[in-house]
């Protein structure tokens, strides 16, 4: 069982709506999704992303040991650079999605909501005789997300984990508030995963099933090195990306925007020809609605799908992009 992140304090703030999972303990939105949108893309704002896992790697070993473990090249990571990196099955299936940055001292990293004990499960299973300490940190720190763009004053002393679409802080807990005071305002989870979709960017556990491996959604080169040394799964990484092709690929979808309600994670894609009747060729793995594109979503369909085929989610019209090639 994952282990539920208490509920931030900022769902007392006016107009907060608790979000469902797999974001519970934040809020979706504070009453207004739409200009809560509009105000991150116009560089306003933060999310508070505190139910997400906080771990930190400590030690003088600790960069090396981690480059043998992760499908990123790390062992070389200089103090604030951000990345991302992924931990397979020895049959090259994601495991876990890491965010992480490293401060000179101490990598740090943050985890989808619940996962951090089985990652910290595994690396203290991977440990032997390195040098390196690793912690569970989400009772001690909250993530917060800074839009690109953002002019907010970052509190002294704060860790950054900054890329082009934004800054995550680690924040303390106990400073939560007063940065929300001070930095308002505040923007749901809700409006972060429309502008994810929209840029085509995977979740672990959304974007992914069991079997996912990270060519299906994009991740290679922004989460998986391809010239690093070993680590687990890498047989299979090589073996795709030199000989063949994956059996799934990421899509974006427009869906049709006189549907009322969204279709919701894991509804069945298929062909829009065959009807609701026809083959499965695929599931839809998150949609959202987009102050400017409407409804949008993302799907792991089948690469034989035709590229220009036009698809259906459960009962609703989906026209298709290419994110993934076939």
């Amino acid at each position: 069982m994952l282990r539920q992140t208490p509920a931030s304090p900022l769902l007392s703030l006016p107009g907060a709506v608790p979000a469902e999972a797999p974001d519970e303990g934040v809020a979706a939105h504070y009453g207004d999704l739409f200009r809560e949108q509009r105000a991150l893309a116009d560089g306003s704002g933060f999310v508070d992303l505190s139910h997400r896992g906080v771990v930190t790697v400590t030690g003088a070993e600790r960069l090396s040991w981690l480059h043998l473990l992760l499908t990123q090249h790390v062992s070389d990571l200089s103090p604030g650079h951000a990345t991302e990196a992924l931990i397979l099955s020895a049959h090259g299936h994601i495991e876990h999605a890491v965010s992480l940055v490293d401060d000179g001292e101490t990598t740090w990293m943050h985890t989808e909501p619940g996962t951090q004990e089985a990652l910290i499960a595994y690396l203290e299973s991977m440990k032997f005789f390195y040098r390196a300490e690793v912690a569970d940190r989400t009772d001690e720190f909250a993530v917060v997300y800074l839009p690109a763009g953002s002019i907010a004053e970052v509190p002294e002393h704060t860790v950054v984990r900054e890329t082009p679409h934004g800054r995550d802080l680690f924040l303390p807990r106990a400073g939560l508030e007063a940065f929300a005071a001070a930095h308002g305002p505040a923007i749901g989870v809700l409006a972060l995963e429309a502008l994810r979709v929209e840029a085509h960017r995977p979740r672990l556990g959304l974007e992914t099933d069991h079997r996912t491996i990270p060519h299906e959604v994009g991740w290679i080169g922004s989460a998986v090195h391809l010239q690093k040394g070993c680590y687990r799964g890498q047989e299979t990484v090589a073996r795709v990306h030199n000989l063949g092709k994956p059996p799934r690929r990421l899509v974006f979808l427009h869906l049709d925007g006189s549907e009322v309600h969204l279709p919701p994670h894991g509804t069945p894609v298929r062909l829009a020809a065959d009807g609701e009747e026809g083959r499965q060729l695929g599931f839809l793995t998150t949609s959202a609605r987009h102050h400017e594109l409407g409804p949008i979503a993302l799907a792991l369909v089948k690469r034989n799908v035709p590229v220009d085929a036009p698809l259906m989610a459960g009962g609703t019209a989906a026209a298709q992009e290419v994110v993934v090639e076939p």
